[in-house]
């Protein structure tokens, strides 16, 4: 069973053990923890002088940036503009735009943290591993008594982490419980204000290194407080038992297509809105359907949610330059290990090889190499002759291993 010890990023968000908080909140509840019940201190995720150093330095551009008034998002037009001589680009954010636009109580969303700011970068892909679903960072930073967005539902789960200042929040039920990411609040547009009329059932105020934890489907709006309000929004890109229909569909149909009756022309002159010409056909087509879904291998089923997985997230940041320098370098004391993230995975293959299959790509070695291969998955350090020199700089210069720090 899971244990905090083992998910050290989960328990920087969250007050309860992690086995409580699966059971009892994942997916169900909210759950408020403050600063004081928590491991740590994630506020230094992101403080005050991060925004300025992102929104005046960095040169970011949309989509990382937009800004809200008064529930309605700007146009990019109202906070961009051109980067100037050499970097003739039209919509980089302009930090004098800002600097009016969030005087005048406007709301900056920086978007796609866990792309942009090292620190974010870091929790978020600890954290996708340990919860296993997809991790995704924004950033909202409000000024002082300023309402950011109307009451609505967020389409994934979110992880809320109060970093500067403090913001009021209004909780209401479901109208819609669990949500996919193609039914948002405004397909409920009507229950939600309505909802929103009422009294909220959870009403409290994050400070600084509290957390507030949030499934999906919860209505939600917040106020800042007597100051700028920095807070960052973690949103959890949930794998649901939809995610599996979708597979075992896709393989049912995969399936029926290998069959010659199914793919036979219907008759001519058939008239498809009527069901007496299309009724008998599609009881033809529901059973090949339902034999094909009852036999498909879950094996197979895992397989591909495995694939979508991998290529829901990134493998940890590395430097290219510094990676072709170590392979060059090469001495046989160095010492090289698995680059973080990579959800790599060890294929043999008929021909003797292996395949190295992971989120730097596919990397083929000899079946020879497998052990050593292997040895690096398993984790730890190993000596680069011990790998062996070749295959070492071979998968150093395909982003598979790194150097020890």
């Amino acid at each position: 069973p899971a244990t905090r010890r083992g998910h050290p990023a989960l328990s920087a968000l969250v007050s309860v053990p992690v086995e409580e908080f699966s059971q009892r909140y994942w997916g169900s509840e909210p759950l408020v923890s403050t600063s004081d019940e928590l491991t740590g201190d994630p506020t230094g995720l992101l403080a005050a002088a991060a925004v300025d150093e992102l929104v005046s330095r960095r040169a970011l551009r949309t989509p990382f940036l937009r800004v809200a008034k008064e529930g309605r998002t700007l146009g990019d037009a109202e906070f961009t503009q051109g980067g100037g001589v050499g970097a003739e680009i039209a919509d980089q954010v302009s930090d004098d735009k800002l600097l009016r636009l969030f005087g005048a109580g406007a709301t900056i969303v920086l978007q796609g943290l866990h792309r942009t700011w090292r620190p974010v970068i870091a929790f978020s892909q600890d954290l996708s591993e340990e919860l296993r679903h997809p991790v995704q960072v924004n950033a909202y930073v409000t000024p002082s008594q300023s309402r950011g967005f109307d009451d609505h539902y967020d389409v994934h789960d979110v992880f809320v982490l109060q970093t500067v200042g403090e913001k009021r929040w209004r909780l209401h039920p479901p109208v819609h419980a669990s949500p996919l990411r193609d039914q948002p609040w405004t397909g409920h547009q009507r229950h939600v204000e309505a909802a929103a009329r009422e009294e909220p059932s959870h009403e409290f105020t994050l400070r600084p290194g509290d957390c507030l934890y949030l499934p999906r489907g919860w209505l939600h709006s917040a106020t800042a407080l007597g100051g700028v309000s920095v807070h960052l929004t973690i949103g959890v890109h949930v794998w649901t038992r939809r995610h599996l229909a979708d597979e075992l569909v896709s393989l049912a149909l995969r399936s029926v297509s290998t069959d010659p009756d199914l793919r036979a022309s219907l008759p001519v002159g058939v008239d498809l809105g009527s069901v007496s010409d299309v009724g008998k056909e599609v009881e033809v087509v529901r059973a090949a359907l339902v034999a094909a879904l009852q036999s498909a291998p879950a094996q197979q089923v895992a397989a591909a949610l495995d694939d979508r997985w991998r290529g829901a997230s990134r493998a940890a940041p590395i430097g290219p330059l510094a990676q072709v320098a170590t392979a060059e370098l090469l001495v046989p004391e160095t010492r090289l290990r698995l680059r973080e993230h990579l959800a790599a995975r060890l294929d043999h293959q008929q021909d003797g090889t292996v395949r190295l299959v992971s989120r730097a790509g596919v990397f083929t070695a000899s079946g020879d190499d497998a052990t050593a291969v292997a040895d690096l998955m398993a984790g730890g350090y190993r000596r680069a002759d011990v790998i062996g020199m070749d295959l070492a700089r071979r998968l150093l210069r395909a982003g598979v291993v790194v150097p020890e720090p």
